[in-house]
């Protein structure tokens, strides 16, 4: 039985449907119904739903906010996740912990290994990476930290809904090509997550990423050219031209070396998961607009 906490987020909700699917028995549970601040919520969800696998999608994950709320981040990103190992130590659970690129500080130039040495330059990343440290020390070898990146799907809020949303209305967008990263489907991170736990493949930190690379330019691009809207209406810009409160890493490339030395596949290409995914990102939007 596996457990998703988090899964009222875009990932805890692919997740549940990718185990659903694929005919792997699974609870799910929101905040409201598991807080990972408090034991003893966590520890009457572990006795009744009795997971061997829990996997952590909760997290603060408003970056900017984080700045101006760091002990509230550091609750949520830390002492939750320290909590819910604790807990999943205790009742003898596996736990996956699903972590971020802004552990890094963005300044690489090559796709970023899983052993590169964490530097992060926000609250948000600071506060993730403590979560990490918190979850290998309590779990050890019944852990596996997971880092992914500019996730995407058709739930909640997100960049490529946000493009969509403008492509088809016909407005021009002006997005930065000065940040390279991964632009990453949820629905294949969750294939990916229960591959990897399926697989007998050890603990430790790994990443979850679409192949290759982007800018959020070309994103941009590539979801107005889905969409059948005009590409003339996508121009590139720097982020000097979009301050933000806090700092966006420049690259966040990461490597998938560990994955593949336990013989388990990289995520598809960025490209392709994208045009799997548009129809469910357009059809949403609209839906969003009624």
């Amino acid at each position: 039985m596996w457990l998703v906490v988090g899964a009222g987020g875009q990932l805890g909700r692919s997740l549940t449907k990718a185990l659903t699917d694929a005919g792997i028995g699974n609870t799910a549970v929101t905040r409201s119904e598991c807080d990972i601040t408090s034991r003893s919520s966590v520890d009457a969800v572990l006795e009744r739903v009795r997971p061997t696998i829990v996997v952590n999608t909760a997290a603060w994950t408003a970056v900017d906010a984080a700045e101006d709320h760091p002990d509230e981040a550091a609750l949520i990103n830390e002492t939750g996740a320290r909590t819910l190992a604790a807990a999943c130590r205790a009742s003898d659970s596996r736990l996956v912990h699903i972590s971020t690129d802004y552990v890094f500080d963005g300044s690489a130039d090559s796709p970023i290994p899983e052993d590169a040495t964490c530097s992060p330059r926000t609250i948000y990343g600071r506060t993730k990476r403590a979560g990490e440290i918190a979850v290998l020390e309590e779990l050890g070898d019944m852990c596996c930290v997971i880092r992914t990146a500019w996730l995407y799907s058709e739930y909640g809020s997100n960049f490529a809904k946000t493009m969509m949303r403008r492509a088809l209305a016909g407005a021009p967008v002006s997005v930065v090509d000065d940040q390279i990263g991964q632009p990453t489907s949820t629905h294949d991170l969750a294939r990916h997550v229960i591959d990897l736990m399926t697989s007998g493949a050890p603990h430790g930190i790994y990443h979850g990423t679409n192949s290759g690379q982007a800018s959020w330019y070309e994103f941009a691009q590539s979801i107005y050219t889905l969409a059948g809207a005009d590409m003339s209406l996508v121009s590139a810009t720097n982020s000097s031209n979009y301050p933000t409160r806090a700092t966006r890493p420049r690259y966040s490339v990461l490597s998938h070396a560990h994955t593949l030395t336990y013989g388990i596949e990289e995520m598809r290409q960025w490209r392709d998961a994208l045009a799997a995914s548009i129809d469910a990102v357009r059809d949403a939007v609209r839906s969003d607009q009624g």
